[in-house]
């Protein structure tokens, strides 16, 4: 039984993380294939049964789950992020959200004949989004800096206060109406927003201290990070039920705000661990809906998901944004994108089953009604929201564009090469002088440091895939790689190899953490290129033909011509790498580094004109 119970985790993981890559194979959210695929293993063919697998720990790991996730989620709220859209957001939380709560529960109580208190329950449920569905859904619709933040910090802010709703509706069933419930209820909101903050801030400005003074080594960050969230929202849910998922929140925003402080790398691990943990809660309790229940629902279950998309969503945001400065679509777009996510099917699990023991017949419809408006919201959302977005103007162009490390003389040729065939670029710089000589250039800048605080708030990433790092200091490049490959994708990131580099020894260099390409070839350097630059090469574009193909240009201008990209006829750019060398074909246009007309007739032998030859700086 245990090596059958072992089998079927380690399937149930396998199948969760070969979602996630079908998902991003096609450009959708996972949540699609993952509902999908606990339905088909759940209900469907009865492979799975979530209970008998987890038995009585199917709700603890749950619940740790849901404050992983939300604690790695709260690590990505900064607050100097959201300037100036602070007030929209708080009141998306809080106005928006008590709407959407009524709306939802008038719905339910009239279109259903659900009582109540039922009722009620559920729409604090569906209040929720959801950082597991709007993050995935951000990534393919790509909308605006001011849209993205917003809907963001929603998902994650709104689902402990969510989960805090739906814990007092609950308490406020279980004991009845009248005044002593409703002041037991207001006793228990009480309690859990003192215990939340409280410990909440606490417990990471504690952390924050062991982690600043180097109390704990570097190997043990991220699982001593895990463990203490764990504790901590376990102490919480000790000293008041449910108060754990406002506590992990609470911590993780103050560790994100604080100073002087580099959780980069513990981002980076729970991101991870909150993709496995998405992963196998969404197929878990898929695989627990019942088919019957849906039946039940019939029809008029319909109507609570139209209200939800066409009514309570669009009110909130029209009040929630009222007198703030977004623009009309960008509050359009707000008022379509509200996807339901692991909380609230989490939340609807753990209440049905408790409260069907109770007597309330109506408690088992909870979470297929639940589960309808997840995959209603997210279907409908995430195959129209990139078209909307798009249609109103408010989605990011596609990240084609480059940020260049450098604005000297070579940096200057790339970029203006690069934008000529229609790709934006972004310099820079330290030098003030070199920032000044690339605008009058018309090439946009930025004067700083690639790595800063300052420039991750005034950087303008927007258009921006890929980086390539061409200053002569081999220590910036690979630093400004280190840092943008975690926000652009490790692929994306380019160095340029100085002199020192070339220099290397080969079992250094095998030895080397590196894991980016060294643009344009083997024995180009920063100086070589310099060097063909002062003595007037230039970077010119070439279309190849049937009759002019790549070979024939490489063996143009005596073999001297450097290639440096491939735009292909479909306007996508391949870059030369040492590690990859594109092969193009007729009708690419490749640019390369060409020497002076006047150099094109000399003999190969005169190869001190050569730059690969030059060690001139």
């Amino acid at each position: 039984m245990v090596a059958d119970k072992a089998l079927i985790l380690s399937l149930v993981v396998f199948a969760g993380i070969f979602c996630q890559w079908l998902a991003w194979r096609v450009k959708l959210p996972a949540i699609l294939f993952l509902l999908c695929g606990g339905i088909v293993a759940g209900p469907v063919f009865g492979w799975l049964d979530s209970d008998a697998l987890f038995g009585d720990l199917l709700f603890p790991f749950i619940s740790l789950s849901v404050a992983i996730i939300l604690f790695e989620g709260s690590l990505t709220l900064k607050f100097h992020e959201i300037a100036g859209l602070r007030r929209v957001i708080r009141n998306m939380v809080s106005i928006g959200g008590l709407i959407t709560l009524l709306i939802t529960s008038i719905t339910t109580h009239y279109a259903l004949s659900f009582s109540w208190e039922i009722s009620f329950l559920f729409g604090a449920i569906t209040m929720v989004t959801g950082p597991t569905v709007i993050v995935p859904l951000l990534r393919t619709v790509r909308p605006s800096a001011s849209v993205a933040n917003i809907l963001r910090w929603e998902g994650i802010v709104i689902d402990p206060i969510g989960a805090t709703l739906a814990v007092l509706v609950y308490e406020f069933i279980l004991l009845g109406s009248g005044s002593n419930a409703l002041g037991h209820t207001f006793y228990a909101f009480g309690k859990m927003v003192a215990i939340g903050l409280v410990l909440g801030v606490v417990s990471a400005y504690l952390y924050s201290i062991l982690l600043r003074l180097h109390w704990l080594p570097e190997f043990l960050h991220n699982v001593s990070t895990l463990a203490v969230v764990i504790m901590v929202f376990a102490i919480s849910n000790a000293l008041q039920h449910e108060s754990g998922l406002l506590t992990v929140t609470v911590m993780g925003m103050w560790l994100a705000n604080s100073k002087n402080l580099n959780i980069d790398e513990i981002i980076d691990f729970k991101e991870s661990l909150s993709v496995l943990l998405i992963s196998v809660l969404f197929i878990v309790l898929a695989a627990r809906v019942d088919f019957e229940m849906f039946v039940r629902l019939g029809w008029p279950a319909l109507f609570v998901f139209l209200s939800i998309q066409f009514l309570s969503r669009p009110l909130s945001v029209v009040i929630s944004s009222f007198g703030s400065k977004l623009s009309w679509p960008e509050r359009h777009l707000l008022a379509w994108i509200a996807p339901r996510g692991i909380v609230a099917a989490a939340i609807s699990a753990l209440f049905a089953i408790r409260l069907e023991q109770t007597g309330y017949v109506e408690a088992p419809l909870l979470v297929p009604l639940t589960f309808m408006v997840i995959i209603g919201t997210v279907g409908l959302q995430s195959a129209t929201a990139g078209f909307i977005a798009r249609w109103l103007g408010v989605a990011e162009p596609d990240p084609k564009g480059f940020l260049i490390v450098g604005a000297n003389l070579l940096a200057r040729a790339v970029g203006k090469a690069l934008q000529q065939e229609g790709f934006r670029v972004l310099l820079v710089d330290t030098s003030w002088e070199k920032i000044s000589m690339a605008r009058m250039e018309g090439l946009p800048t930025y004067y700083g440091q690639p790595v800063s605080e300052h420039a991750g708030r005034h950087l303008d990433l927007v258009g921006i895939g890929r980086m390539l790092g061409l200053s002569p200091r081999g220590s910036l490049n690979s630093l400004s790689c280190l840092h943008y490959r975690m926000e652009l994708g490790y692929n994306a990131v380019y160095a340029l190899q100085t002199e020192k580099d070339k220099e290397i020894s080969a079992d250094r260099k095998a030895a080397s953490s590196r894991k980016w390409p060294i643009l344009f070839g083997k024995e180009v350097s920063f100086s070589s290129l310099m060097a063909a630059l002062h003595q007037g090469w230039t970077i010119r574009s070439t279309k190849l033909t049937e009759s002019f193909t790549f070979a024939e240009y490489l063996h143009s201008n005596h073999g001297s011509t450097i290639p440096l990209f491939a735009l292909t006829p479909g306007g996508s750019l391949e870059i030369f790498t040492v590690e990859k060398q594109p092969n193009p074909q007729a009708n690419w246009i490749v640019l390369g580094l060409v020497p002076p007309e006047e150099d094109s007739a000399l003999p190969v032998k005169e190869a001190g004109r050569n730059p690969l030859c030059s060690k001139t700086s």
